[in-house]
């Protein structure tokens, strides 16, 4: 009897700890969701964006080094004084990115480096925005997101990304707005506007236009006509009243020779990284870890580090990546719903596979690339709120484990692509998701025609 006591206590005591949390999270969620919670969340974000915002000014200030500032604005330096844009310095390009690229900086040049500095940070910080709210948008399906979570839990989870953009100087936040408007944009229907967004975004950083194979397979023609027509006109006739015909046209061969490019000793133009532990991509990984290939990325001479398992052909190693990636291609269909089957639901899910896709199969992806982790998380994070993301956790949980490997480890987890493995275990996880979605879509639509089942 004493037992039976002592164990309706503990059960009695265990309940209460149960309901004063679940209490507690409750509240919590109310004063999250309410007017004053929304406000301190916006108030948050400024901080947050002005902090980041003044890193880069402080380091030019006191001049110490701005990363990739300086080279945005001897970039536009250069276009402005209808020089070279892409030259051999050290064996390499300086600016590797398209010449549409270097023609937009030339205009923020005019402001100084100091206003460069100023005005691409406050252009990040608006992208930031923009994304948290397409990011909400689509894993909500609905024009208005309610619910704080969906806008607070993704950043937090890839601050540390969207930090690296702003303290290198870095657009890939920019590309990630772009990206969602486009997604946004497909989802109502409206193509050509969603062609040209990623038009653009491809026009100042080239890896995103690896989307138009995504348009071509959802038949969604006039977006690929648009994206297209819009990179055609950003990369030669928007430069020809500025650097005439000839000349942009020779930036375009010059930029695609250089960069169109993949050896045994360098992607593109990054002979000292393109194999090192800061390369999270399918190429990057997959070299380092089955060559013998240096993963670090000192340039000064310095003692190698090799983390391969093998050493196999570079050849094999293609191989290899080719299947991989293959097979993620072919995951990547095979869930996908039918035209009849599509959802504000399922398309979340899609576009965030996407999204994971381009991260994994682009040659080169450097960290502050995973900002567009913002989209995954978003989704996930959405289906979790609903009660319906219990599965999907099992994959979430570990990648989240794994990310935060970089924390106490940050160069020894990534030496053995720990954000790649991140990325590939959402993406498996949310491919299963969507394949579960599909399923019980098929299954009332059978309901639905079947007249005698639902008697």
């Amino acid at each position: 009897m004493a037992q039976g006591a002592f164990a309706d206590g503990c059960s009695h005591a265990q309940g209460v700890k149960v309901s004063a949390a679940t209490a507690g999270w409750a509240g919590l969620d109310r004063r999250l969701n309410s007017p004053t919670g929304f406000r301190v969340l916006i108030s948050l974000f400024v901080v947050t964006a002005i902090v980041f915002s003044e890193v880069p000014l402080l380091h030019y200030l006191r001049a110490r080094s701005i990363m990739d500032y300086k080279l945005w604005y001897d970039t536009g330096k250069h276009v402005l004084g209808g020089h070279e844009i892409f030259f051999f310095h050290s064996g390499k390009y300086d600016f590797m990115y398209p010449p549409s690229c270097a023609l937009f900086l030339a205009g923020a040049s005019l402001l100084g480096q100091a206003g460069l500095i100023l005005l691409l940070v406050a252009i990040n910080s608006a992208a930031w925005f923009c994304s948290i709210r397409l990011a909400a948008l689509l894993a909500e399906g609905e024009h208005h997101v309610r619910n704080a979570w969906l806008y607070l839990i993704p950043s937090l989870l890839v601050v540390v990304y969207i930090w690296s953009s702003y303290h290198l100087g870095q657009p890939n936040l920019v590309l990630l707005a772009l990206m969602l408007g486009a997604f946004v944009a497909l989802r109502v229907k409206r193509e050509i506007h969603a062609g040209a967004l990623i038009a653009v975004a491809a026009a100042i950083k080239a890896f995103p236009v690896i989307a138009v194979i995504y348009l071509v397979y959802r038949r969604y023609w006039k977006a690929a006509a648009s994206l297209t027509l819009t990179l055609v006109f950003l990369l030669l006739v928007l430069p020809a009243p500025f650097r005439g015909f000839e000349r942009a046209w020779r930036d375009l061969e010059k930029w695609s020779a250089g960069m169109l490019r993949y050896n045994a000793s360098a992607v593109a133009q990054r002979p000292m990284r393109s194999y090192t532990w800061k390369n999270q991509s399918l190429f990057g990984v997959t070299n380092r870890l089955f060559r013998h290939v240096d993963a670090d990325t000192a340039s000064a001479p310095h003692t190698p580090v090799y983390v391969n398992f093998t050493d196999l052909k570079f050849s094999t190693v293609n191989a290899i990546i080719i299947s991989v990636a293959l097979a993620l291609g072919i995951l990547f269909i095979a869930v996908m719903p039918r035209r009849g089957m599509r959802s504000a639901e399922s398309d979340a899910i899609e576009f965030a596979l996407l999204t994971l896709l381009m991260l994994m199969t682009t040659p080169l992806s450097f960290g502050y690339f995973f900002s567009w982790l913002m989209l995954p998380f978003a989704v996930i994070t959405q289906r979790v709120l609903a009660g319906k993301g219990s599965a999907i956790l099992w994959w979430s949980l570990p990648a989240l484990g794994i990310l935060a490997l970089a924390l106490p480890f940050p160069r020894g987890a990534q030496l053995y692509g720990n954000t790649f493995l991140a990325a590939l275990l959402l993406f498996i996880g949310l491919s299963i998701e969507l394949l579960h979605l599909n399923n019980k879509q098929q299954t009332r639509d059978q309901l639905a025609s079947c007249p005698a089942k639902r008697q």
